[in-house]
């Protein structure tokens, strides 16, 4: 008999939080997250996005044995503001048994026909600058710190319960060249010549500091027509700053400003942790920490995070300034291999970033929704 709890306590969080390590201890593909930011991410009373969300957390289990969970989200912003009549789900994970996804689906269901909503989504995050979509596609590629790992047969469950796909996201690997291109750099050169744009490099983190919240701003105006848009909150800025800024490193953020020293672009690329998260499972202490400063330190891959351009420049070649960049920046660090972030399918400008570098298309994940 499958049972669905709601979690109460700090100690069912740990659960709940905690079940997939053990869902997932044979995978080699699967990333584990930190339990303290995952313990903070879910904290009513840690985490600002609850000024404008609600969410609450299930355990479904089978003779006393945790078998799923799930955390069913509202998030206030999208229904009012944008007018998306939506109940979110996310932290989904199950076994491979589709009456426990059904119980735990039905929860979602509950939920949002006691708030009078439309329709079901996820799994997604509380916004969309948060995990989301089930992986369909890569599932023998490691997952990336800011996405969530699947096993196949997640979608099956959903499909057989007769949900559709609705967002999908598409994932790009490339392979480094030893030289810049020389159309790349001819372009950059063309592009800065023709606006007056320049390149801000920075020594040390506390230079990043006063371009934060201009990063934010672009990220919402690059954005805003997408499908999962909504808009980020100054305290979600400030959330996200503290809870990422210890993993950034200068060097591998570019942002370009014209000729009036206004911010117009920016990319953030981090060298990639999935390895190192991998040896922590779960843990910075006792030697967590270290995985992850050797990460650092010492890389042959990197993941594309976030890129952002002012709207009036789109499509002008800015793209060609940072990848020079960039470039520069993976050669000098022996970085071979870099992966983008999860792009919307239909997102074609962002994907056209990457033509010249013969992008080789590795995952796919989507989000599922069903009318209540």
């Amino acid at each position: 008999m499958i049972t669905i709890t709601e979690v109460q306590s700090k100690k069912e969080l740990k659960q709940f939080v905690t079940f997939p390590f053990s869902l997932y201890k044979d995978s080699p593909y699967w990333v584990p997250p930190l339990i303290k930011d995952e313990m903070e991410t879910l904290n009513r009373d840690k985490n600002p996005v609850f000024k404008n969300a609600e969410a609450w957390y299930y355990l479904a289990k089978r003779n006393s044995k945790i078998v799923g969970r799930i955390a069913v989200i509202v998030n206030h912003l999208e229904i009012n503001d944008i007018g998306k009549k939506k109940i979110r789900f996310g932290w989904f994970d199950v076994i491979d048994d589709v009456d426990v996804t059904k119980a735990l689906l039905n929860k979602v269901f509950e939920k949002g026909e006691e708030l009078g909503l439309e329709y079901a989504e996820g799994p997604v995050g509380f916004s969309n600058m948060e995990k989301a979509g089930i992986l369909t596609e890569g599932f023998q590629e490691m997952n990336t710190m800011i996405t969530w790992y699947h096993h196949p047969y997640y979608a099956e469950h959903f499909s057989q319960l007769g949900w559709e796909k609705q967002a999908t996201w598409v994932e790009y690997k490339m392979s480094i060249p030893n030289v810049i291109k020389e159309k790349v750099a001819k372009f950059s050169k063309l592009i800065k010549e023709r606006y007056g744009f320049s390149v801000i490099r920075f020594k040390n983190k506390k230079e990043i500091l006063p371009y934060v919240d201009k990063m934010f701003e672009l990220l919402n105006n690059t954005y805003n027509n997408l499908q999962t848009f909504v808009p980020i909150q100054q305290y979600q800025i400030d959330y996200y700053k503290e809870k990422y800024f210890s993993f950034i490193h200068p060097d591998y953020i570019t942002c370009i400003k014209d000729s009036n020293d206004k911010l117009i672009a920016f990319s953030i690329v981090m060298p990639s942790f999935s390895k190192a998260l991998k040896k922590a499972n779960g843990k910075l202490f006792p030697t967590g920490w270290y995985h992850i400063l050797q990460a650092q330190r010492k890389n042959d891959t990197a993941a594309f995070y976030l890129i952002g351009i002012e709207p009036e420049y789109q499509g002008k070649g800015v793209t060609a300034i940072i990848f020079e960049e960039m470039q520069y920046l993976f050669n000098d660090k022996g970085i071979k291999t870099v992966e983008t972030n999860p792009e919307l399918i239909e997102n074609k400008a962002v994907q056209q970033l990457w033509k010249d570098y013969d992008p080789v298309k590795h995952k796919e994940r989507s989000t599922f929704r069903k009318s209540l």
